[in-house]
């Protein structure tokens, strides 16, 4: 493989990886809209927030203590 191959791979990965991206922030808009819409963003916030709190606490303790790491 040439160089130019290597750089037109890479260049396709990333248009493949924020085509996604933009695809995923299109939908998790759009069902934030219908919500909103009806009404039920509130509930479905007030529903979430502990979860997602929860999720943060998760990975804030996982990241500060790694097994087999001295701090």
């Amino acid at each position: 493989m040439d160089t130019q191959t290597i750089l037109d791979l890479l260049l396709i990965r990333f248009a493949v990886i924020a085509a996604g991206l933009t695809v995923l922030a299109l939908v998790v808009f759009a069902v934030a809209l219908s919500l909103k819409r009806r009404g039920r963003l509130d509930d479905v916030r007030h529903t979430l927030e502990p979860l997602a709190r929860q999720a943060f606490r998760a990975a804030l303790t996982r990241r500060t203590t790694r097994p087999g790491r001295r701090s």
